[in-house]
């Protein structure tokens, strides 16, 4: 159980450094605040498409697509029971209806699935891996352009097409990707250009972190430290709510090997575990910074998250492993 708790602490370690260093520097001034938008467009524009349309390219094929349609299936599962979860418990935070209240809705559905889930699974389970987990994951980006981005916005403002935020250019470089791989097209690209996608795609993670990084450090330190429901909601995304997440599908798969002989292996736990155990993502302060809401709470708790998420991650990665057997793809 230490082994597996400390092969899945040096990449997490590794992404908090990151995050450290792009705080540091921002609150010390030798960038300034337009650096992390610059920042973010480069990791939304470039990393985030070149590690998607890669992994895609290569590992998705009619027989992998085939073999995991349930896991897209167990995946809406998933986002329903998450979203379920996140309405009530909102509710018990945050009593009025209110922006506020959409804000801890939305932390308490979503974890940071893309950019943390991401680099995570790609560096401990490799890209076949990481490429059924693009598949798992399709539900989810669904419902956060959707559902989430209903909650982040304040009443009264635009909140923007439905369409044009799901058809962003990770989800696109993803939808081509895999339209690659399933043609067969994928495993005949010029070298030059899987060397180039290769080069690419390792600046997600580290990008997206200090991005995290500069954005957090945008706001009062001390202040983002002293509001006790934000310590409550992390604590929540990061152990009982994956964990209620994973019984609940775990009891759904059993149940369907059982009544329909279909053979779903504990693999999909895994994929879960990955996109619901992740610190809060950076939706929760962007989106409202936007629309010109009140972004401090979002801060908040994704400094207190990540912050945790250190420690508690690869606890419960080895939990899951000692219950369920280590993840093999």
């Amino acid at each position: 159980m230490l082994e597996t708790f400390f092969a899945a602490l040096t990449p997490i370690l590794t992404l908090f450094i990151c995050i450290a260093a792009g705080f540091t520097v921002r609150k010390a001034n030798i960038v300034d605040r337009s650096a992390g938008k610059t920042l973010s467009k480069l990791v939304l524009w470039i990393f985030c498409p070149a590690l998607n349309f890669s992994v895609m390219a290569k590992n998705c094929t009619t027989q992998t697509l085939s073999t995991h349609a349930i896991n897209i299936i167990l995946g809406c599962c998933a986002v329903v029971i998450s979203i379920l979860i996140a309405i009530v418990l909102s509710r018990l935070f945050v009593r009025k209806k209110s922006p506020e209240r959409g804000i801890y809705a939305y932390a308490l559905a979503f974890a940071n699935s893309g950019y943390m889930g991401d680099p995570l699974i790609l560096m401990l389970l490799g890209e076949q891996a990481f490429a059924f987990y693009k598949l798992f994951t399709l539900p989810i980006t669904f419902a956060i352009y959707s559902w989430g981005l209903l909650q982040l916005a304040p009443r009264g403002t635009e909140r923007g097409n439905f369409l044009k935020n799901l058809l962003n250019f990770p989800m696109i470089a993803t939808t081509l990707g895999a339209i690659f791989g399933l043609s067969g097209l994928g495993s005949h690209l010029p070298a030059f250009i899987n060397q180039s996608l290769d080069t690419l795609k390792v600046c997600m993670g580290p990008g997206a972190m200090l991005v995290a990084g500069f954005t957090i450090a945008n706001y009062p330190f001390k202040k983002m430290l002293t509001k006790p429901k934000v310590y409550a909601v992390s604590l929540l995304r990061l152990t009982l709510i994956p964990a209620i997440l994973v019984a609940a599908i775990f009891a759904i798969k059993e149940l369907a090997n059982f009544t329909l002989g279909l053979n779903i292996d504990n693999n999909v736990l895994y994929l879960l575990f990955f996109s619901s155990a992740t610190a809060i993502g950076l939706n929760t302060v962007v989106f409202p910074e936007a629309y010109g809401g009140d972004a401090e709470t979002g801060a908040s708790m994704t400094m207190i998250s990540h912050v945790l998420c250190v420690v508690l991650m690869p606890a419960m990665y080895a939990l899951m492993s000692l219950i369920f057997g280590p993840a093999v793809f």
